[in-house]
């Protein structure tokens, strides 16, 4: 009889003795989200439990490499045009390449960034957004290209400062709502001064003129404020607004409208050569493509057919090459990823950090809209918008900004997790 009561008594120590090397002694209240219960860590707990999110990392990996593939494929032809004749075939691929490195370094950085300091900067990351894009419009300072200004030049790279925008109106709007929370149901003390700043922003990007990306930062901010508890009234009315701001602006720029005349019917007489050329061409590839595909570097809209193949219309040599079942593929890892983003920030808003998960969702918002519209334009469901497919198009500054945002969303999981386990971040 004394043996197996020696036996239980050396399995309670044995057991003490693991609990107090772990430090997972002792229990904690378990935080509920969207059904999944989570507690500190034990010795059964899911080893993804105790990192940050490694599915969303490999998602998000899998869209950078299939990115830098199609980049060489839709570019390999560029230095047969005049326009880039001194450039070699692999021009596009190792300048991508370059980009990702410099993004992935950027990355690392910013997941080292607590969620604390990115809420205690986020007004001075909106002012010296807001510095950039007034430094753009300085003739000899912003760089003009096809008749836009919107690059800052540093020696060969160049960096749009409308994606630094996206970000700091992203941090910004999420620090605002966290610090305007018990006035959220105020127009004047919570959604003015917040719709005022958008406002500015808005100008400065429309003076470039660059509307597709004030269309992002104005998603954003909205998408921003309803997450975080402003009255439905005073959203549907902000939202009435700006959808009455666009058509306006719409309205009054003929070249605008050209283009929307041109969405509604591309293969007119009057817009075949001219506005509707690029959706034209773009829905000739998908249509090229039908269910498998050309094969990869079997396209021939991308042969100096489809304008900007490498960036704004990379998705329709995707469709030419890969056919419908590649578009629906990157459409379900697009969605996943918005979806799991979303995940996370609905989990850090259950452990009452608001902020944290505001950011978040906020990154979900802003790769899911922008994909959406780039997806839209190519497949000629809505007018054609200079929006780049996030992680796949070819551009240093949008690589860059997309990489340090989802690093972000990794840190806010990865602090989510390590409360979860009883550490403190």
């Amino acid at each position: 009889m004394t043996a197996p009561a020696s036996q239980g008594n050396f399995m309670q120590r044995t057991s003490a003795w693991f609990s107090a090397l772990t430090g997972q002694g002792g229990e904690v209240l378990p935080v509920r989200v969207g059904g999944t219960e989570y507690r500190r860590a034990t010795g059964t707990t899911p080893a993804s439990v105790l990192g940050f999110d490694q599915a969303l990392l490999w998602v998000v990996v899998a869209l950078l490499a299939w990115g830098l593939v199609m980049v060489y494929s839709a570019s390999i032809a560029m230095p047969d045009n005049p326009r880039f004749a001194n450039y070699a075939s692999t021009h596009f691929l190792t300048r991508h390449m370059m980009y990702l490195v410099v993004g992935f370094v950027a990355a690392l950085l910013a997941f080292q960034v607590p969620m604390a300091l990115w809420e205690r900067v986020a007004p001075w990351l909106f002012i010296v957004a807001l510095l950039l894009l007034v430094a753009v419009l300085i003739p000899g300072v912003g760089k003009v290209v096809n008749g836009a200004r919107r690059w800052l030049s540093f020696g060969p790279i160049g960096f749009q400062p409308s994606e630094i925008a996206k970000f700091a109106v992203l941090i910004y709007a999420a620090d605002y709502m966290v610090r305007k929370m018990e006035v959220k149901e105020r127009f004047f003390r919570a959604v003015l001064p917040m719709g005022a700043a958008v406002a500015i922003v808005g100008v400065l990007l429309l003076a470039e003129p660059d509307m597709g990306a004030f269309m992002v930062v104005a998603v954003i901010a909205m998408g921003i404020l309803f997450l975080g508890g402003v009255n439905a009234r005073m959203f549907f009315l902000i939202a009435a607004i700006l959808v009455g701001a666009f058509a306006l602006m719409i309205a009054s720029s003929p070249w605008r409208r050209e283009r929307v005349f041109a969405y509604l019917d591309p293969f007119s007489e009057a817009h075949a050569l001219g506005k509707g050329y690029q959706l034209s061409h773009s829905l000739i590839a998908i249509g090229r493509g039908e269910i498998f595909g050309v094969g990869l570097g079997g396209s021939v809209e991308k042969l100096h057919w489809l304008p900007e193949a490498h960036t704004d219309f990379l998705l329709a040599v995707i469709g030419e090459e890969f056919g419908l079942v590649g578009v629906l593929t990157l459409i379900v890892l697009f969605l996943w990823m918005t979806r799991r983003i979303m995940h996370i920030g609905r989990q850090a808003i259950a452990l009452d950090r608001v902020f944290s998960g505001l950011v978040a969702q906020g990154v979900a918002i802003w790769i899911g809209f922008q994909a959406f519209i780039n997806m839209g334009v190519n497949l000629g469901a809505l007018p054609t918008k200079g929006l780049t497919l996030p992680l796949m198009s070819f551009g240093g500054s949008a690589i860059l900004m997309n990489l340090v945002a989802l690093a972000v969303v990794l840190r806010v999981d990865y602090e989510n997790k390590l409360l979860m386990r009883g550490g403190r971040v």
